[in-house]
């Protein structure tokens, strides 16, 4: 797969000040309300020359992996501050590394569009960390880094990320007959939310797109199959939606492993998922849809959900 960029070595950390803060908030989709503590955070961060210098290497490390494929991915520790100043560190570190991420991009000839509505997925994060705790900052630290490296795209509905296959599926897959290995390229589909119905007609169109934006920007990585991991693959949401329901049509696309391994007990996915919070009791869930009735009735029984891993030929 794509090695790093070559602009990525020996680069210089800055980090916009003042209007040029403000306007990359807006094209990454940063909630408003979180403008006025992020301007006004800046100084402290850059004025403390222990915080300054963790700061910028924390931009070096992502900056030098842009480009290339990782399964796992180191997130810099958070520094020995208080405050603003340790919730909006990793949000900082995002910002300084937005314009090698966007020359990588454009390396690449991606539209500019499909680098802004990959990008603007952090300012989602931060809309999911406030609904969630009430206060601004980011709960999954390492999630955007698939973003400012150049390894997950948002493309219509879905995200797509440049992966792997992995054991399971390709154990799965060769039960079928078909020659699929540990390793192969594969794209990794998510999901993300707020941004409206799951349905049939936007998953076509943005596998569509996948299958166009690939080929083109990436010639040299040959994506035959998908993959995904989400609780919305559980079979035993069949058991309470209908099949002409968004999630039971999705979930149609996909072949799931027989063996017992795949199966990860998460309650806590489809909880975050549905009512925004993880950490939720199950008694205190909501029945107002039937989404929400499937998840909390089937916690109340005292059963579980869990994570399934799919994958279909593309």
């Amino acid at each position: 797969m794509n090695g790093p960029a070559d602009f990525a070595t020996g680069v210089e950390v800055a980090l916009p000040a003042d209007d040029d803060l403000v306007a990359a908030l807006l094209e990454l989709a940063v909630p408003h309300e979180d403008f006025n503590e992020l301007v006004a955070t800046r100084a402290a961060l850059l004025a403390d020359p222990k915080l300054r210098e963790l700061f910028e290497q924390a931009v070096r490390a992502l900056v030098a992996g842009i480009g290339t494929v990782e399964q796992h991915l180191e997130v810099p520790p958070l520094p020995a501050a208080s405050g603003p100043v340790r919730r909006w560190f990793h949000v900082y570190v995002f910002i300084a590394a937005r314009p090698f991420v966007l020359a990588y991009h454009r390396s690449l000839g991606i539209p500019a569009e499909v680098s802004r509505r990959t990008l603007a997925d952090l300012g989602r994060h931060l809309a999911v960390h406030r609904r969630r705790r009430g206060t601004g900052g980011l709960l999954a630290l390492h999630w955007p880094k698939l973003h400012f490296r150049g390894e997950l795209y948002q493309l219509g509905r879905l995200q797509f990320q440049r992966s792997f296959v992995l054991e399971r599926a390709a154990t799965s897959t060769a039960e079928l007959g078909l020659d699929y290995r540990p390793q192969d390229p594969a794209l990794a589909l998510h999901i993300p939310d707020f941004h409206g119905p799951l349905t049939p007609a936007a998953c076509d169109e943005s596998l569509h797109l996948a299958g166009e934006f690939f080929p083109r920007h990436f010639p040299t990585e040959r994506y035959r199959l998908a993959v995904c991991g989400s609780w919305l693959l559980d079979p035993q949401l069949r058991e309470y939606l209908p099949e002409h329901s968004n999630i039971i049509r999705f979930q149609r696309r996909f072949h799931l492993p027989t063996e017992s391994a795949d199966r990860i007990l998460d309650d806590t996915a489809a909880v975050g998922f549905v009512f925004g919070d993880p950490d939720l009791p199950p008694e205190s869930l909501p029945r107002d849809t039937t989404l929400q009735r499937a998840i909390g009735d089937h916690l109340r029984a005292g059963r579980h959900w869990h994570v399934r891993t799919g994958w279909f030929e593309l």
